[in-house]
């Protein structure tokens, strides 16, 4: 479309990563200073002028301002308010409340390729464009609404966003242990067609696997994380995704299961270390402490596909990029049992 490469392109999903990430770390300075759903408000403005200025764009630069820079201001910002403003609303369930919000997200990357494979077909870019504006402004009238009838407050009082202190030797020590567990799931899910096409599977099986099993995980470990230890729950989730990642290098044959296994994992990882974290850190600073943590997110999403690739290229397969990853699983594991949760 932009008469230019496929790695220029890739830049504007590469930069869309980085901008969402850089959201949720600066969101606290936002979400207490505002209604809840006024937040909701802007945000669905947000994305639907991001998402107006990428599809009426004729260059990369112009998608890269609308769609990765205000649409991906837009993104973090209601997935970071949406998790927090979700524990403090159920502050009795607040690990299945951030689990269902995961589930929800990771429902709309099952649901939102095919209504864009629809727009694209009908109208090309400016049509796909068009319908996820279209889309982010009908939840943005609804969600303020449901917000607003609810009564919930993000806060009770407006000194507990100024009083931030945080031990960053422990936010270190979790900003190790999440991002080395999330970059098996990201690798999976940036490199699942390639993966299930080197065993011999289509594509679309794997992505629907992954994302299928994702959004379980998230629903089951947000309410495990109510009722066991959490330390417990993020040991085992990356040690089950390093088996998984172990045994795909080793039978293709089952690498649809396998990468649904990865999935399940990477779903009850993000759901589960938000809740740990609102626990961990009382307040205020749980807030700022999950947008420290969250970056590992944003880097390993820039690193892990990358990665992957680069192996593939190097070797002709995965094997390489499967280890590595599940090494890191291992990691994970390791660290997180050395945490005080």
């Amino acid at each position: 479309m932009f008469e230019t490469s496929r790695a220029t392109v890739s830049l504007i999903y590469s930069f869309s990563l980085v901008f969402l990430t850089t959201a949720v770390w600066f969101g606290p300075a936002v979400y207490s200073r505002l209604q809840p759903a006024t937040i909701y408000i802007w945000v669905a403005l947000l994305g639907a002028v991001g998402a107006g200025i990428a599809g009426t764009g004729s260059s990369v630069e112009t998608v890269l301002i609308g769609y990765s820079l205000i649409f991906g201001i837009a993104n973090g910002l209601g997935y970071g308010f949406g998790l927090q403003f979700a524990a403090r609303a159920n502050p009795d369930h607040s690990g299945l409340a951030m689990g269902v919000v995961t589930a929800a997200y990771a429902l709309g990357a099952v649901l939102a390729p095919y209504g864009f494979e629809v727009a694209l077909a009908f109208g090309g870019f400016v049509s796909a464009m068009t319908a996820l504006g279209s889309a982010v402004i009908f939840v943005g009238i609804g969600a303020p609404v449901l917000v607003a009838r609810s009564g919930v407050q993000y806060s009770s009082t407006k000194a507990d966003s100024n009083d931030v202190s945080l031990p960053w030797g422990r936010i270190v020590t979790i900003w190790v242990a999440y991002g080395s567990c999330v970059f098996a799931g990201l690798m999976a899910i940036g490199h699942a067609a390639g993966i299930s096409e080197t065993a011999g599977y289509s594509g679309w099986i794997a992505a629907a696997a992954i994302a299928g099993c994702n959004l379980v995980g998230s629903l089951l470990s947000g309410w495990l994380s109510d009722r066991v230890s959490h330390r417990f729950i993020l040991t085992i989730l990356p040690l089950l995704s390093a088996v998984a990642l172990l045994a795909l290098s080793v039978f293709p044959s089952v690498t649809i299961p396998l990468l649904g296994v990865v999935g399940f994992a990477y779903g009850g990882t993000i759901a589960t270390y938000p809740a740990a974290i609102a626990i961990l850190f009382s307040g205020e600073n749980g807030a700022h402490a999950y947008g420290r943590v969250f970056t590992a997110w944003g880097v390993a999403g820039l690193l892990a596909p990358w990665l992957a690739g680069q192996t593939y290229d190097w070797g002709g397969g995965y094997t390489a990029a499967l280890w590595i990853a599940a090494g890191l699983g291992i990691m994970s594991a390791i660290t997180a049992r050395k945490i005080i949760w």
